[in-house]
């Protein structure tokens, strides 16, 4: 017999993006913190990384709630088959 997994590709819709974004947050916020602790002036591409970062959680964020998968949604369904 046969038993098939409850995750689909839907729950983790946005996810990709997300961790992208996070990605870039950090990669700025470093970048930042290097070149204030070395002296040098901040250059305005820091701040793009971080709120282009910010800005692909959102989006992120936003295809995860717009998904129309509840995470309870899977859980009734899998008894519902017992």
């Amino acid at each position: 017999m046969k038993q098939y997994s409850d995750t689909t590709g839907g729950n983790s819709r946005g996810a990709v993006i997300k961790l992208f974004g996070v990605i870039l947050i950090i990669l700025g916020t470093l970048d930042t913190m290097l070149s204030w602790r070395g002296g040098l002036d901040l250059a305005p591409f820091h701040g793009a990384l971080i709120a282009t970062g910010l800005l692909l959680c959102l989006i992120g964020t936003i295809r995860h709630q717009g998904s129309g998968v509840d995470s309870n949604q899977g859980a009734g369904a899998a008894s519902k088959r017992r």
